[in-house]
Order: structure tokens, then C-alpha cells, then sequence
């Protein structure tokens, strides 16, 4: 099933909003796989926001909004992942 936007390609989140009675975990199981379709280098905060404008702005109260929204807060705070500071110091 194609989706309505080239961010969508496999519709994951458009078919998402159409799922009567879906949860928020099933919106976050939804979500991975949408992100884990991204082509390498698409900027995700970009891709978030365009999903948002499209479905999230005509459905605020969905789990899916909440998703996505969480997403995008998620994808601008950079971490610290390593190194020799996280390293255990005798």
C-alpha cells in the first residue's frame, strides 16, 4: 500500500490514523517501523513535522499525534553516546 506522502512510502502512518481504536504502544510499534524505513541521510525532524501537518494537525486527540510529536522531541535532543567520560574511573 503506497502512502499519500514520499516520507510515507509504505502508508504505515497514514493507515495508523484510519485504525479505529488503536493504542498509543501500537502507534510506538507503527512509528519504529516508519522509522527504521527512512532512507539513510532524510532528515527526521523534517519528515516528522510533514507527517504532523498532514495528519496530526486534523487529528490531535489520535495516539498517533502523540507518537510523532514525541518523536520530533525526541529527534532534536542530541546524547552523548560513549567515550572515554562514560567509561567507569577506578
Amino acid at each position: 500500500m503506497k502512502g499519500d506522502l514520499e516520507i510515507d512510502r509504505k502508508g504505515l502512518v497514514r493507515e495508523a490514523y484510519r485504525i479505529e481504536g488503536i493504542t498509543a504502544p501500537e502507534c510506538r510499534s507503527i512509528f519504529l517501523d516508519w522509522a527504521l524505513s527512512l532512507p539513510e541521510g532524510e532528515d527526521s525532524s523534517a519528515a516528522l513535522r510533514l507527517l504532523l501537518d498532514r495528519y496530526g494537525s486534523a487529528a490531535p486527540d489520535h495516539p498517533m499525534t502523540q507518537v510523532l510529536t514525541d518523536g520530533l522531541a525526541q529527534a532534536g535532543r542530541p546524547r552523548r553516546r560513549g567515550g572515554w567520560r562514560a567509561r567507569p574511573r577506578d
